[in-house]
């Protein structure tokens, strides 16, 4: 479980490729002060568990099924990405529940630079899980959704403050960028415990999913 703070930026030293994934080389002295081996870190959104961590720097394993739905499929060395240690219970909860467990991705389409203004376009199936005022997980960052229109693809926006973009990868991402997007899972339970009540009152009528059908998020 996290929280949606990133602790630090850290830097991608290697890539190496591995029979149903990959194997992440990740520097992160902050984030790797008490790592052992099966933490969690969250990678951009991403909940990975910790095979090594020495030397101010830590590995993690990433199988194709995260792979493809994330945007680690991506990443090279050098790159830099969010980092955020498992939240510990008696700590301050400052952004919202994150379970690191990515439902799809979206891509960046504009910034105003005055007002921070971000918009994103992301797959229609995963709007219906956004409100205006909510909040949304985008590369593992805790924000709250400004506004939603629907369409195909839907889009959505979100304001970024200058700590923000100084702070996380939004400081470097451009027009065009693909970004991980976790939805609020209270919404989610909502929709699932929504229509098993309706399928209760109408045993006919189609079941609901989301965009994902129900399976798996990435992890």
């Amino acid at each position: 479980m996290f929280t949606g703070i990133v602790e630090e930026l850290g830097t991608i030293e290697s890539v190496e490729p591995l029979e149903d994934g990959s194997r992440l080389t990740i520097r992160g002295p902050v984030v790797t002060q008490d790592a052992k081996h099966g933490d969690s870190i969250a990678v951009n959104g991403v909940c990975l568990t910790v095979v090594t961590a020495e030397g101010g720097a830590f590995t993690v394993d990433v199988v194709s099924e995260t792979l493809r739905r994330s945007s680690l499929k991506h990443v090279d060395a050098g790159e830099r990405v969010n980092l955020e240690r498992a939240m510990a219970l008696g700590e301050r909860l400052g952004g919202h529940i994150v379970q690191g467990h990515v439902d799809g991705t979206a891509v960046l389409r504009d910034t105003d630079q005055a007002t921070g203004l971000t918009s994103f376009d992301l797959p229609s199936g995963l709007a219906h899980y956004l409100v205006e005022k909510g909040s949304i997980t985008i590369d593992g960052v805790s924000l709250t959704v400004v506004e939603v229109a629907d369409g195909e693809p839907a889009r959505f926006s979100v304001a970024l403050i200058p700590t923000t973009k100084e702070l996380t990868t939004f400081g470097r991402r451009a027009a065009g960028d693909e970004v991980n997007i976790e939805v609020d899972v209270l919404a989610k339970h909502l929709e699932r415990l929504s229509a098993a009540q309706l399928a209760q009152q109408n045993p006919g009528a189609p079941a609901v999913t989301g965009d994902n059908g129900g399976s798996r998020e990435a992890r």
